[in-house]
């Protein structure tokens, strides 16, 4: 990969910043504190900083309750009766869907498994569930216990795609080939839009396309997408994808997470989901009568009343996605993620491999660092010298400067810390 017009100086660096039209969406979060200043964050990929205007955002919503008690529902700022619908454009403007398409609710493993009852419905001949090998721990849970829900033997009905021997990264045309070479006996397709580990983003539109083709259907997993990358859910025909907002989009620990029902099922109310009270339809809930009548869109699959205060940070967030917007948070994430490739590969005195693939359309803001030694050791000083970053077994330290919020010195500091220090 060319770097054009890349120095390893502090003054290209802050040149890069004078350039960026994004540079003043820095000042709008909090930096963990460091030796008198700020610590240099590139664990996004794990947990986003909190935005400065959550703290507001939070005291709207905890006066309302103060005031208004239970009339909060009906009255205020923002009532809670529709707090969930609050999200939803901008939403759907960050992962390419309609906005019936997506709704809030629950957390990602709880979506997967809500979007799993409703869309793996196996047959004693078409029942496997394909997904890549070494998938975040969760997803892997989800669907073994999923397939042992139907009585099936995990080790016959899941299939995982593995690299080639040798490889670290899955090829295009061996997961296209492998959907095809199990057709008749696959039920459906539920890859992680990006490896957790690798950071390899799959080509999502060419999978859904390829499960179709054979008569299955596609979710996906968007944990290290959502926020990261931008997608066309609804253009690509995926039938459901889950994700959490507290890494990309920087809603806090524990925040709702999301979900995308494409509109040829969200407007299907026959289609099969567990039903609450809060997928109903408005205009009848309040009847209180028997008979769940699940609303035309992707809220007919949420189950229980908003959560207002797992879900403010995420409104708050969302709004400086909308004014950022995800194309030139895009732009910016690829020339950022170049520069810190392009320093990483001045640093021939430590013995690591970038394990990301090298063309910015495969990865988005992470790159996955294997270290062949001492890589728990490694990462360990990182942390002690102020650089905050996280570690996979075996030997990944990744590093992800998220573009919302991280800059092109950020990038060169890591940089010096690890020339002078390492």
């Amino acid at each position: 990969m060319s770097y054009p017009d890349f120095q390893p100086t502090l003054p290209c660096a802050r040149a890069l910043d004078a350039a960026d039209p994004l540079h003043r969406f820095r000042s709008e979060f909090h930096f963990p504190p460091h030796a008198g200043g700020q610590a240099i964050y590139f664990c996004g990929n794990s947990l986003g900083l909190q935005p400065r205007r959550v703290a507001d955002a939070v005291q709207v919503e905890l006066k309302a309750w103060q005031d208004l008690a239970v009339g909060g529902y009906f009255g205020g700022t923002n009532p809670w009766l529709y707090y969930q619908d609050y999200c939803k454009q901008p939403l759907a403007d960050i992962v390419g869907a309609q906005v019936q398409e997506v709704t809030v609710m629950n957390a990602l493993t709880v979506n997967l498994h809500l979007m799993m009852l409703s869309f793996y419905r196996p047959t004693a001949t078409r029942y496997k569930i394909m997904m890549e090998a070494g998938a975040f721990p969760s997803d892997q849970y989800a669907v073994e216990t999923q397939v042992k829900h139907y009585g099936f033997d995990p080790a016959d009905a899941i299939i995982e795609i593995a690299p080639r021997p040798g490889e670290r990264l899955l090829r295009r045309e061996d997961i296209l080939d492998a959907i095809a070479l199990h057709g008749d006996s696959l039920a459906l397709t539920m890859f992680s839009g990006m490896n957790y580990y690798t950071g390899q983003l799959y080509d999502m539109a060419a999978i859904t396309a390829a499960a179709h083709q054979a008569g299955a259907l596609a979710g996906f997993d968007l944990a290290h997408v959502a926020g990261n990358v931008p997608v066309q859910l609804h253009e690509w025909d995926v039938d459901f994808a889950v994700w959490c907002s507290y890494k990309y989009l920087n809603a806090g620990p524990g925040a709702v997470g999301g979900v995308f029902v494409h509109e040829k099922h969200a407007s299907n109310v026959q289609l099969g989901r567990l039903g609450g009270w809060w997928g109903n339809e408005e205009k009848t809930r309040f009847r209180m009568e028997k008979g769940f009548v699940p609303k035309a869109d992707a809220s007919g699959w949420c189950l229980s009343t908003s959560q207002v205060f797992n879900t403010v940070c995420l409104k708050a967030s969302l709004e400086l996605f909308a004014e950022a917007g995800m194309d030139r948070l895009r732009q910016k994430s690829i020339q950022l993620t170049a520069y810190l490739e392009f320093l990483l590969r001045q640093l021939n005195h430590l013995s690591f491999e970038i394990i990301t693939p090298a063309d910015p359309a495969e990865r988005g803001a992470q790159l996955s660092l294997y270290f062949h030694e001492h890589g728990r050791q490694i990462h360990d000083k990182m942390i002690e010298c102020g650089i905050i970053v996280d570690y996979r077994e075996p030997g990944v330290i990744r590093v992800a400067p998220a573009p919302m919020y991280c800059s092109f010195e950020d990038v060169y500091r890591f940089y010096e810390i690890l020339k002078e220090h390492f």
